[in-house]
């Protein structure tokens, strides 16, 4: 691979937004796209986790700011928006990393009440929403930019209400990729499959029966850390992914195919 080419992977000079900053998979996001070279915006529902977050990589070095904000709330949505171009000057970069995942009743989604049905709905789904219309007038006015969301392998899998909302933003992924790609705004999604790490391991226990049979059905590696995904992460955010648009990514180990 060629300097060339490297560089065109490099995010100096960008600004890039991570919600769920605070959590596992932000966290790993927000350092390698600050090593990358842009200045990261770390947003959470948990103000003080995204602080510390961020404190930890302005210890390494890194341009980084801690933002508290609820992703379903278009006011606090904005604010986290103003923080950023107040902070950095703009916002090139959107990760909609936040999710509910863990904690919704595991029951069949015929017996979910309501209210956590329209929870996990309003989060995964209307709150990645909430955050791209909050970046939007940023990013144009810096020529455009990239929005990643945070879908899963869940998504296809059929099943409960979490599977639901990820498909659902890969509906909506396709969508703002329409909408917004004329604005020179790319809109792509990375679908994970198991991942390592505490919020993962809670969701599905490495002993769990469940587990067993879900890795006997991919016939790659089986689960990873979530470094595994910044690969991807990076591709999407970088010059070197300027023409992919619209599209789903599976880092699963082909767990999930489609032709």
């Amino acid at each position: 691979m060629s300097s060339s080419t490297i560089d065109r992977l490099r995010l100096d000079g960008k600004v890039a937004v991570v919600t769920g900053g605070a959590g596992a998979i932000g966290q790993v996001y927000g350092r390698a796209l600050a090593e990358a070279g842009a200045s990261v915006v770390l947003a959470d529902l948990n103000g003080e986790g995204a602080e510390q977050a961020a404190k930890t990589l302005a210890a390494d070095g890194r341009q980084a700011l801690g933002v508290r904000v609820d992703i379903t709330d278009r006011a606090s949505a904005a604010h986290m928006a103003a923080r950023a171009v107040e902070a950095f000057g703009g916002i090139d970069i959107l990760v909609n990393n936040a999710a509910l995942m863990t904690g919704i009743p595991q029951v069949d989604i015929l017996d979910l009440p309501v209210d956590w049905f329209d929870r996990v709905m309003r989060v995964n789904v209307f709150g990645a929403v909430v955050c791209a219309g909050a970046v939007k007038t940023a990013m144009v006015e810096r020529g455009g930019g990239r929005i990643i969301n945070q879908v899963s392998a869940g998504a296809f899998m059929g099943g409960g209400v979490y599977g639901v909302s990820k498909l659902a933003l890969v509906n909506v992924t396709v969508g703002l990729a329409r909408s917004l790609g004329p604005l020179g705004i790319n809109v792509n999604a990375v679908a994970p499959g198991l991942v390592e790490n505490e919020p993962g391991l809670r969701s599905l226990p490495a002993d769990h029966p469940a587990r067993a049979a879900l890795t006997a059905a991919i016939p790659g590696k089986k689960s990873a850390p979530a470094e595994d995904l910044l690969g991807t992460l990076l591709l999407l955010a970088s010059p070197a992914g300027e023409w992919i648009n619209g599209q789903t990514i599976s880092v699963d180990g082909g767990w999930v195919t489609r032709l």
